[in-house]
């Protein structure tokens, strides 16, 4: 079985399929986790100002929706959906890596607010009357005060989301993107051998959650040195 798979990995270049494979699995996890940052703050931030107008109680309510059908609804069904129906029915026609990378963004942003929300009401409302007080805006005090202290507390769980999401890029395939579970597929495939490349698969995710793991916690204690400083 080994013979097999180390053949087809070197005298076959499997490794350059496994290698463009992790490549663009790290971009979809990458820019989708910025995407899903990017959304997942703007819409928790509308959530917690729901109440303050209506522009905000219309925004608030958009999320809502938002964040049901992303969080409600599997990732490759949301992935089928983009691909075939939603940009064709557009009339845009994009490349599939960015079609994947806006969907997996997109979903990751849904959890993502839900993260930065528990983190914002975290906060103590003593901070957004102080941002107040000094004649900042709502949405100033908001996020140049508020959301950047509930991205701090939020640290833990956006590291869990990024890990979460780097395993879910293993549907791209469904699009045709060669991710690498998709590289490891072809190499198995061409030998008609599928434990050994799936072992070696489930290894090299292994050790890029313990590498994310690692720096969570490394991020982490930076935090609370630097807390402990003030």
């Amino acid at each position: 079985m080994w013979a097999k798979f180390v053949k087809s990995f070197i005298d076959n270049e499997g490794y350059k399929t496994v290698l463009d494979g992790l490549a663009n699995t790290a971009r979809i996890a990458l820019f989708g986790f910025l995407i899903g940052l990017l959304v997942g703050g703007l819409v928790a931030a509308f959530k917690v100002a729901g109440s303050k107008n209506k522009v905000a109680k219309g925004l608030s309510y958009i999320g809502d929706i938002y964040v049901t059908l992303f969080r409600g609804t599997p990732i490759i069904v949301q992935l089928l959906i983009f691909y075939y129906v939603l940009f064709p029915l557009l009339g845009v026609n994009i490349d599939n890596l960015l079609v994947a990378i806006v969907t997996f963004g997109l979903n990751s942003g849904a959890y993502v607010s839900e993260i930065i929300r528990s983190g914002i009401l975290s906060i103590d409302v003593g901070q957004m009357e102080a941002g107040r007080s000094l004649g900042l805006s709502y949405s100033s005090t908001m996020f140049k005060i508020v959301l950047p202290q509930a991205l701090k507390n939020s640290v833990p769980a956006l590291g869990n989301e990024v890990i979460a999401l780097v395993k879910d890029t293993s549907v791209a395939s469904f699009i045709a993107i060669i991710d690498l579970t998709k590289a490891f597929q072809l190499i198995g495939s061409s030998t008609y051998e599928f434990i050994v490349p799936y072992l070696v698969l489930a290894a090299i995710y292994l050790v890029i959650v313990l590498a994310f793991t690692g720096v969570i916690k490394l991020i982490e204690r930076r935090m609370r040195k630097g807390d402990r400083r003030h």
